[in-house]
């Protein structure tokens, strides 16, 4: 790309809702944009919109206004697919009021209700439902029998289980009431069933089970079956996380699997 093609590059940031052209420009001058990992400074610096990535102070921008991300609280009794051959219910049910074509980023079994991406971004959907990126999940499980602080230590130190061991990045007893308790577990792997199977190891089987966090994600107040779009603060939380490369650090404890 020459000088005179491509887009200013804080006329792109200014359209892409990051601020207004001005405060765009301070943004620019102060050293806080980076294009392609490189920091730029020059007001008269283009960009390619489609090819380049920017992010400012770390957050990565989305220049492409057509994509469309929306978190869904999932009832549980509800697939985790577009279209289930067995006639089940699904998603579609919860996308016909977007005009995009949206899709799910990763899955949640039938019976476990919560935090789940639908987004038309097909390469950040393939990205961070693959395992080698290792996107943190926060789920809060309501299992049977008394949970003592030896079994929330156990969850952390690791288990052993048909297909390998594995450890969870946090585990913490929320409250234990009667027959039953409310554990909080931090996990990045993306196995199937995984939280029922490790609950079920130590000895506390899963009656209820919701997924409260996905990486940046969280559920907060939204009600089950409900769906809202991210806000531009989480849609450049869920992007900076896309785009780093598999192998990079990642926070504390969030590359632990095999104990």
């Amino acid at each position: 790309m020459t000088a005179a093609e491509g887009v200013r590059l804080q006329k792109a940031l200014a359209g892409a809702g990051v601020a207004s052209r001005r405060v765009c420009e301070q943004l620019i001058v102060e050293g806080r944009v980076r294009v392609n990992g490189v920091v730029v400074r020059e007001l008269g610096s283009r960009i390619d919109p489609e090819r380049d990535l920017v992010d400012v102070d770390g957050t990565a921008v989305q220049f492409d206004q057509s994509m469309r991300y929306v978190l869904l609280n999932k009832p549980t009794g509800v697939v985790s697919s577009m279209h289930d051959d067995r006639g089940r219910p699904d998603l579609r049910r919860f996308t016909g009021g977007w005009p995009e074509r949206l899709y799910n980023v990763g899955r949640l079994d039938a019976e476990t209700s919560g935090l789940l991406v639908l987004t038309n971004d097909g390469e950040l959907a393939h990205v961070l439902a693959h395992p080698s990126f290792g996107v943190t999940k926060v789920y809060v499980a309501k299992v049977r029998g008394a949970v003592t602080p030896q079994t929330i230590a156990r969850l952390t130190r690791g288990v052993q289980l048909e297909d390998g061991p594995i450890a969870a990045d946090k585990a913490r007893l929320l409250d234990r009431s009667g027959s039953t308790s409310l554990v909080e577990l931090t996990l990045h792997s993306g196995r199937n069933r995984i939280v029922r199977r490790m609950m079920a190891e130590v000895g506390h089987p899963v009656d209820e089970l919701v997924r409260r966090g996905f990486g940046p994600l969280h559920l907060g107040t939204l009600p089950v079956g409900a769906t809202r779009e991210l806000t531009k603060v989480e849609r450049g939380a869920l992007l900076t996380l896309a785009r780093r490369e598999p192998g990079e650090p990642t926070p504390p404890g969030a590359d632990r699997e095999t104990p």
